[in-house]
């Protein structure tokens, strides 16, 4: 399916110079005049300057897709395993326990789309129809989207380059029958790399509203969030807040709290204060938030009496107050 849909080895015709060798990445690449095959190319330091560079024909499309999107919000974090993309279905859930606000998640994490087993629907197909796919929904007013629901098993591992993912996510944005959407939360992969970098792109004429940090207390996650920092402001995208996860451990009996994830370097809140961005709040280590991630069910829902899930409460309100400032 996804196949027939993007074909990422052929360039636009139209992008490509008479003269140009075989295997040209075409003028719109970011690899023009960069490439192997530009070589002894006679256009290579004009399409390596970005002169004959043309518009992406597609973001006219996701910019007209996404006028109905009020507000986006990316979930980021340096480091795999902080807890992202639960912390993605709990603010999903929390915004779509509202009936009146609509909400949608785009799981752009292509290799590893945990976002649909979160939510429960992981047997969960995507449909074509007139107006484009149609996104799954987990209840009438949230939506998602992943290349979890393309894979013909969850064995299946997804082994593309840069250029296949970043064709995927532009359909994602462009091709998504979304609706009118309130709030639309992109769950990424950890890192700074393809797909990071195409959102912004394909997300430039939109506008995102910010991003969300996630981390965990130990100086290996707050060392790759700090490249994060760094790419957030690289390539100009407000940064709302950080969360940190693991932030101690919570027994489900007793409600006593201890440290697993000693924050040996200050943790979050030293970040916060060191870059001066807003500490959203911590989330406490509680086993059934795994569990619950597992079961497909919400957290929120499920343990509303767990010290997490008050964090949890906590910052999505102070979300929805920054948001809100800045509408």
């Amino acid at each position: 399916m996804i196949e027939t849909q993007y074909s990422p080895a052929v360039p636009d015709p139209k992008s490509i110079p008479a003269n140009a060798p075989e295997h040209c990445p075409g003028t719109e690449s970011d690899q023009a005049g960069k490439a192997d095959a530009c070589a002894g190319c006679d256009n290579k330091d004009v399409c390596a300057s970005g002169a004959t560079k043309l518009p992406d024909p597609a973001l006219p499309l996701i910019k007209r897709r996404m006028a109905g999107v009020k507000h986006k919000i990316l979930i980021l974090s340096g480091k795999g395993g902080v807890g992202k993309s639960t912390f993605t279905a709990q603010l999903g859930w929390a915004f779509a326990a509202d009936e009146d606000i609509q909400t949608g998640i785009m799981d752009v994490d292509i290799c590893g789309p945990s976002i649909p087993t979160i939510l429960g629907i992981a047997s969960e197909q995507v449909h074509a129809s007139s107006s484009g796919w149609s996104p799954v929904y987990v209840q009438d007013n949230m939506a998602v989207m992943s290349v979890g629901f393309m894979l013909p098993t969850s064995k299946d591992a997804i082994m593309w380059r840069g250029p296949k993912k970043n064709g995927l996510i532009s359909q994602f944005l462009k091709d998504v029958d979304w609706g009118d959407l309130d709030f639309l939360l992109i769950d990424t992969p950890p890192g700074t790399s393809d797909e990071h970098l195409s959102i912004v792109q394909y997300l430039k004429e939109s506008g995102i509203d910010g991003a969300i940090l996630i981390t965990t207390p130990q100086e290996v996650a707050i060392q790759d969030v700090r490249r994060e920092i760094d790419f957030c402001r690289k390539v100009g995208i407000r940064i709302l807040g950080l969360v940190e996860n693991m932030s101690g451990f919570v027994c489900p009996n007793c409600k006593g709290e201890s440290q697993i994830f000693k924050p040996t370097t200050g943790g979050a809140k030293k970040l916060s204060e060191d870059t001066g961005i807003p500490l959203l709040g911590a989330v406490p280590l509680d086993p059934r938030i795994g569990k619950s991630a597992d079961y497909g069910v919400s957290f929120l829902d499920e343990y509303p009496d767990s010290p997490a899930t008050t964090a949890y409460l906590d910052i999505i309100d102070r979300v929805k107050e920054i948001i809100d400032d800045n509408s």
